[in-house]
């Protein structure tokens, strides 16, 4: 395993995949300007989960810190993003606290409690459904994004819910970003299937199961669901970006699709893990000084 120190002022160069270890907005600035072709990424959400660790996004104290701070990372991933490159956004919503400190254990989900909880946001009710996948859409392109669909990932397996008083859900949102009015997009490489069994252009309905990991990690995305954006936003070679590495799953798609990656993660236990996943393939580490 190759470690790397660099100091904050300076910038690493990317001729192989990495992780760098720090915050989000900090580890950005040392990656080159324009050096990456596609980020794929998945924000802790708001409120929901507390990793034990300091210095996490997601326990803002109200709902618009946490949009600022995303909009400002996300503001310096722009420039780290070539020109023609796409951002792939994954976010998920929830439903306010009613002001509770803490989220009571559910019977079918025993791992959603939690001890810390934010207050209702302003202008909202207690049960009110936050929509925070379009508010922060809509900061991101109040930011200078382009955004050019809102893709909803069906999940046909989805965690069961102990409501009775609304629908469960089982669907959350992966919006595509551009930085540019024209971008890379091939469109071949994802058609799908239609009903008359003939390829068509991709629809913005994925229908896309949940993965069970067992490591630490509470949320990954699943293989499937980057797959196709890797296949459609990049090319052999290219260098991909997940600000929010987490258990590296964006990592080992990566090199499945002959792709570099660059992850990014505060947690260096998630980095253990992550590297027990890409143990065939062992990434350089960064630290910032």
């Amino acid at each position: 395993m190759e470690y790397l120190k660099v100091e904050q002022n300076n910038q690493v160069s990317l001729n192989d995949s990495m992780i760098i270890e720090g915050d989000a907005l900090h580890a950005l600035r040392v990656i080159p300007s324009e050096s990456i072709q596609s980020v794929i990424t998945s924000p802790p959400y708001w409120g929901l989960r507390d990793y034990g660790i300091s210095g996490q996004i997601g326990l803002e104290i109200s709902l618009p810190q946490f949009i600022n701070h995303l909009v400002a990372i996300f503001n310096e991933i722009k420039r780290v993003l070539r020109n023609d490159g796409i951002l792939w956004l994954n976010i998920g919503d929830g439903y306010t606290s009613g002001n509770r400190g803490y989220r009571a254990p559910d019977k079918k989900n025993p791992a959603r409690a939690m001890t810390i909880r934010p207050n209702t946001p302003e202008g909202l009710k207690p049960k009110d459904l936050q929509g925070i996948p379009w508010r922060l859409a809509f900061a991101l392109q109040d930011d200078g994004w382009y955004l050019r669909s809102d893709i909803v990932w069906n999940k046909p397996n989805a965690m069961p819910e102990s409501v009775k008083d609304r629908p469960s859900r089982s669907h959350e949102y992966l919006f595509m970003f551009t930085k540019s009015e024209k971008y890379y997009y091939d469109t071949e490489s994802i058609k799908e299937i239609g009903s008359n069994g003939k390829l068509r252009n991709r629809r913005s309905v994925w229908s896309i199961p949940t993965q069970a990991f067992s490591g630490a990690h509470f949320a990954t995305f699943p293989t499937s669901l980057i797959d196709p954006c890797i296949k459609a936003s990049t090319k052999s070679g290219d260098f991909i970006l997940d600000p929010f590495f987490g258990s590296g799953t964006v990592g080992v798609s990566c090199l499945e699709n002959n792709r570099n990656f660059v992850g990014i993660e505060l947690n260096p236990n998630y980095i253990e893990i992550a590297l027990g996943r890409l143990k065939a393939n062992e990434p350089t580490i960064v630290r910032i000084a």
